[in-house]
């Protein structure tokens, strides 16, 4: 179920994160509380699902993961865990997620129901089609982040006649921000495969065979300077959700070099020191990155709270 790409599903918690300046009311302490166990339950949903879709990969690709140097070594593909104990394991974790999914809301179970139906279509097709390929995996990240905000969208604030209710809509820069950062993750992901795997990547994944660690440098060049200027443009002209306005000073301005800084540091682990194909790992292995991150969100939370 690979926990270790756990935090990858911390995006359903965007729109938690953007409801920051609605948090310092005291009056409605029990209000966050349940908006942030309700935020965390559809963390906790997409992690289950996520590592069902992972489950349901392994006994797919067990062939050729045998093929692989380290993919080999997987419960499944060399032999630990049987295949009947697998499919069982996701089938109950997904009924029980999915259950959970619509307790939490209709839209949100369905965008989960879309996230787990899409996984399977990269399954069987998609994974098979050049571009497309990562192009599916990037709109995972987009779902997740949509979700989040669907788990808590319509939530109640207050009571009586000082009740309000929280309405995230969800803006384009959103979808364009999460979109290209997360389509140059996955182009990182296929050129350390392809550096990885050598003369033999096409046997150990089909579709590496249709690329190139050429033509995927020229597909980085332009998607690392997208993320980049869309980020840019967001922090002075837009909002992720149009509940939560940007300070019209421009203030969010200030969590640019974060977001550059940490385009570049990536960039760099990737390419530099081959650390392309976990980027799950790199918050672990790379403190620099870690301190980053958490200066972005120290910075963007001071902003959205001040605003």
């Amino acid at each position: 179920m690979r926990p270790k790409q756990a935090p990858k599903n911390g995006l359903v918690l965007i729109a938690l994160f953007f409801t920051v300046n609605k948090w310092w009311d005291l009056d409605q302490v029990e209000s966050m509380a349940h908006l942030v166990a309700t935020s965390s339950a559809a963390t906790l949903i997409f992690i289950i699902v996520s590592g069902v879709v992972y489950i349901v990969n392994d006994l797919f690709d067990a062939e050729r993961d045998r093929a692989h140097p380290k993919k080999r070594f997987r419960p499944i593909a060399s032999g630990i865990v049987p295949t009947g104990a697998a499919w069982a394991a996701a089938v109950l974790l997904l009924i029980g997620a999915v259950a959970g999914a619509f307790v939490v809301s209709l839209s949100f179970g369905l965008i989960v129901l879309g996230y787990f139906g899409l996984s399977q279509g990269y399954n069987l097709v998609l994974k098979s089609t050049v571009i497309l390929d990562v192009g599916t995996l990037a709109t995972g990240f987009v779902l997740r982040a949509a979700a989040g905000s669907e788990a808590i969208d319509g939530f109640k604030f207050g009571s009586g006649v000082d009740q309000f209710e929280l309405e995230l809509t969800i803006s384009p820069w959103l979808y364009v921000c999460t979109a290209s950062g997360a389509l140059l993750i996955s182009l990182m992901k296929r050129r350390a495969e392809l550096v990885t795997a050598g003369s033999n990547a096409a046997a150990q994944r089909p579709i590496l065979g249709e690329y190139s660690v050429e033509l995927i440098d020229r597909f980085v060049a332009v998607v690392a300077p997208t993320t980049l200027m869309a980020y840019t443009l967001y922090t002075f002209s837009g909002s992720f959700l149009t509940d939560v306005n940007l300070p019209d000073n421009n203030s969010m301005m200030l969590t640019i070099p974060f977001v550059a800084y940490g385009l570049f540091r990536y960039l760099y682990l990737g390419y530099r020191k081959g650390m392309g194909e976990s980027p799950e790992e790199l918050l672990i292995r790379d403190p620099a990155l870690l301190v980053t991150i958490v200066g972005w969100l120290a910075t963007a939370a001071l902003v959205l709270a001040l605003n």
